[in-house]
């Protein structure tokens, strides 16, 4: 091919790319500016497909811990009144030692059964399901697929919304090998912290035990890499954001006391 050719082929693509790019940008609930190219409904497919495909390789629980897990998420999702949400959540506890979780576009919750020993009791869960489902409501996965499709090559991004599996967990953030989660952007997390506090303490969970669950994982996490060199915030870093925002949480908490909202699911704790 020439190199008139070449360039003949590349400008329209780049011009297209561009106007994707203007058309694309968004706000995050924070007030973050987004790349946002793909619709909900696009994105609830991949989301439907990655998750389906957890379900495929990992073992799920059920019984007790299952009712525990589905009685907290059920009252985080209960408070997500946004606009274009889902409106219905679908929750997998997989059989895992990972201490972790993630939400897909959606509606779709994974809990590996390892985030149990860390997170003590319904509070502390409720701050990580409280995170993930931000994720979600902040388009942070729109964001990634987006970024991919106009940094790297379109058409890797293509393969794998067509394909599903793997790489396309990985392209939403949910990780690439089961068990092992991509975190999101140090932006993205510490954005989903803030969010995360805010529903939890909607639902009726008390936010001081964010701190606690963190100061958790700190202890079972051991020595960590420098803030610089993660694309996750410290826990420091994460542990004094929280504290940051603890007064308007606490006010929220107080609120949904006050209507009756006050979660029981230790109840069901195995």
């Amino acid at each position: 091919m020439t190199r008139m050719a070449r360039r003949s082929w590349k400008t329209p693509l780049i011009l297209g790319l561009l106007g994707a790019v203007l058309s694309g940008c968004s706000t995050s609930p924070l007030g973050r500016s987004q790349l946002s190219l793909y619709s909900d409904d696009e994105l609830g497919q991949m989301g439907q497909k990655s998750f389906a495909t957890y379900q495929q390789k990992l073992p799920e629980v059920q019984g007790k811990t299952r009712q525990y897990v589905q009685c907290v998420a059920d009252a985080i999702t209960d408070q997500v009144t946004q606009e274009g949400a889902p409106k219905q959540w679908n929750l997998a506890v997989f059989k895992s030692d990972q201490a972790n979780a993630f939400a897909l576009p959606g509606g779709y919750i994974g809990v590996y059964s390892g985030l149990l020993d860390v997170a003590k009791n319904q509070d502390q869960l409720a701050a990580v399901i409280g995170h993930e489902v931000s994720h979600v409501l902040a388009h942070h996965a729109n964001e990634r697929v987006s970024t991919q499709a106009v940094t790297q090559s379109g058409l890797s991004v293509v393969s794998a919304v067509a394909g599903g599996g793997e790489q396309l967990a990985t392209l939403l953030g949910a990780g690439a090998q089961y068990g092992v989660l991509l975190p999101f952007s140090r932006k993205q997390e510490s954005e989903a912290d803030l969010l995360g506090l805010d529903l939890m303490a909607k639902a009726g969970f008390d936010p001081e035990a964010s701190v606690a669950l963190w100061n958790n994982m700190k202890a079972a996490g051991g020595g960590q890499p420098p803030e610089w060199m993660s694309t996750h915030p410290g826990n420091d870093r994460r542990i004094g954001d929280l504290q940051g925002r603890m007064s308007e949480a606490g006010a929220l908490y107080t609120s949904a006391k006050s209507a009756g909202r006050t979660p029981n699911c230790n109840r069901l704790k195995p």
